[in-house]
């Protein structure tokens, strides 16, 4: 293992963790004693993505985690939700068993976890991955989502898109104090 630092391949393992479907190692390098962690995953059989018309890629979680990432952009979620996110969606892929598996499979998935994850990800997502033609399509969507009455949102304890009523202290705001 190289360190990112020096560039020197003597390290040492300090630390080893499991975690989700790999291994998480600290290591210290021996020539310059910087430390630095590094992540071991074991790489299933190759998974082919075809896409809408008709290539065929090799599935790239980074690709898949992209997306993702730019959907829940500076979105209140805990640490780690994205990625546990990604790593769902991958084993799934993995177990379907099949060499190949076409894109919108993929976004399906995608659009399922996000609509019952964050509300404002699932729109975001969603304007890119359904291709809406006008605003009134992205309207549309919008009061479907509202018409749950935020149910998925409230599951993961989310604020709803659009509130019901004005929130108790900003419903006498216009009122003057008395000094």
């Amino acid at each position: 293992m190289k360190c990112p630092y020096c560039g020197s391949e003597d390290s040492r393992v300090i630390d080893s963790r499991d975690v989700n479907d790999g291994v998480r190692r600290r290591r210290q390098c021996i020539d310059c004693d910087t430390r630095f962690t590094t992540y071991e995953r074991i790489m299933p059989a190759s998974l082919f993505v075809v896409k809408k018309d008709r290539r065929r890629e090799e599935f790239n979680r980074d690709k898949l985690l992209s997306g993702i990432r730019k959907a829940c952009e500076k979105r209140p979620l805990p640490v780690g939700t994205v990625e546990r996110l990604a790593d769902d969606i991958e084993n799934e892929l993995y177990q379907v068993g099949r060499a190949e598996i076409a894109s919108y499979i993929i976004g399906d998935m995608v659009i399922e976890r996000l609509r019952k994850l964050d509300n404002i990800a699932y729109i975001r997502f969603a304007s890119v991955y359904r291709d809406f033609a006008d605003i009134e399509d992205l309207k549309q969507e919008i009061d479907n989502l509202a018409g749950d009455n935020g149910k998925s949102a409230e599951a993961a304890g989310q604020l709803p898109l659009i509130p019901q009523e004005p929130p108790k202290a900003m419903a006498g705001s216009h009122r003057r104090r008395r000094r």
